[in-house]
């Protein structure tokens, strides 16, 4: 024994720090939006949006998806002794949710539709990273997958919204 000890976090440690990120990312959002209001009530919507009930329980059962899917390619990352890939991984995740939180800012509190489509595509293509990074680690990691559809879908509505609403 050389004295020196490698000790990598547990899978209970990496979910309590990768589920704090992603419930900061959720509550946030939530704070920050705002279905209900009268500006987002007056806009026009295409034909494909969902309702409004829909779009709680896509995020919640996306967030889930993140945090365990997350949870295991950092853990499993670290394990193989892959710590500068886990690393990159977890900066890429909490770049993610940055985005994620900030579309609600950018769309319900700013009121900019645009602003807030191109939000949704810089959230899709970090969304795709992260499919990308977890793939890598094996087929655990293609909720991830679902999750940059969905992203790639909001892209989509938010660019649709902006394009029916060009006074908003």
């Amino acid at each position: 024994m050389n004295g020196s000890t490698n000790k990598r976090p547990g899978w209970g440690v990496t979910l309590a720090k990768v589920g704090a990120g992603v419930t900061a990312c959720a509550v946030v959002g939530s704070l920050l939006t705002e279905p209900e209001g009268s500006w987002y009530q007056s806009l026009t919507k295409p034909a494909f949006q969902p309702p409004n009930w829909a779009f709680p329980v896509a995020w919640t059962s996306l967030y889930a998806i993140i945090a365990i899917t997350s949870t295991a390619v950092i853990h499993d990352l670290r394990r193989q002794g892959r710590d500068d890939e886990a690393s990159a991984y977890a900066k890429a995740l909490a770049v993610n949710l940055t985005l994620n939180a900030g579309w609600s800012g950018l769309f319900f509190r700013a009121n900019n539709t645009w602003l807030s489509a191109v939000g949704a595509a810089a959230l899709t293509a970090f969304s795709v990273d992260l499919a990308r990074r977890g793939l890598k680690t094996g087929p655990k990691a293609l909720g991830l997958v679902a999750y940059a559809g969905w992203c790639a879908f909001a892209t989509v509505l938010s660019a649709s919204i902006a394009v029916l609403n060009p006074d908003a």
